[in-house]
């Protein structure tokens, strides 16, 4: 797929992945915009790169995408939908029984999954009139293997995925040219895993695998450990398990 020249919609693009996606689209001849609740974020990110446009927008809320497609519209639209916002709710001292952990579940569901629908279908629309045009998905390898103590995150990344998948093959049948790709990520080096202790692939590593997943056309595009991961997951299920949830692990839940 080719990158330069489109119009590039990154949500949570203020900071981590989404912030170095944005660095390397527009060095790559990409026309970006960012998207993010917080707006001293977006600001740094406005004047560490003044190619970007940050419009403050909070997805999780329906009139929020709502206000947001419309200024998109009025700069001309966008040919890719890189869907990158997510969020972990940290599980340590809620409880499998608690009211917050219902009430974490909720919104990591909101951000990680329904969110993500919501943009697609309020742009779809647009995707369709373009030449080439696609729409990113992230995942995570706790898609495949679910974690003990991110229980909730692993079912909305897992949510997500069938979604993605389905959503492919809605558009092939409907004879959509709009290409669905998943991105499969392993543990990043970002704010949200600051406190994990396990190997991360840095931001600028995950990013090249990105681009190079789209630049290939590979609609499942699995980066770093996720690659031989999935291996494993497939033909030793138990193994795959133990090093998602290792006992020895300090976050491991007793």
């Amino acid at each position: 797929m080719e990158l330069k020249g489109k119009t590039i919609l990154i949500t949570g693009g203020a900071s981590g992945i989404g912030l170095e996606a944005a660095k390397q689209l527009l060095e790559i001849g990409a026309k970006v915009i960012i998207t993010g609740r917080n707006q001293d974020k977006l600001d740094v990110a406005k004047s560490k790169y003044p190619k970007l446009t940050a419009i403050k927008s909070d997805l999780a809320n329906a009139e929020d995408a709502a206000i947001l497609f419309e200024k998109i519209k009025e700069l001309g639209g966008v040919d890719i939908i890189y869907n990158n916002a997510g969020v972990l709710v940290p599980p340590s001292n809620l409880g499998i029984s608690s009211n917050q952990h219902a009430e974490g579940a909720a919104y990591e569901m909101e951000v990680n999954y329904l969110a993500v629908i919501r943009i697609n279908n309020i742009f779809m629309d647009m995707l369709k009139s373009r030449k080439e045009a696609a729409i990113i998905n992230t995942t995570s390898i706790l898609s495949m293997v679910p974690s003990l103590i991110e229980a909730t995150y692993s079912s909305s990344k897992t949510a997500l995925a069938f979604y993605t998948v389905s959503l492919r093959e809605h558009l092939r049948i409907i004879g959509s040219s709009v290409k669905v790709f998943e991105l499969i990520p392993p543990l990043v080096a970002t704010e949200m895993t600051a406190e994990r202790n396990d190997k991360k692939i840095s931001v600028e590593d995950m990013v090249k695998g990105l681009i190079k997943g789209l630049q290939g056309n590979n609609e499942t595009i699995r980066v770093g450990d996720s690659k031989i991961f999935d291996s494993i997951r497939r033909f030793f299920p138990k193994l795959a398990f133990k090093i998602i949830n290792p006992k020895k692990s300090e976050y491991y839940l007793k």
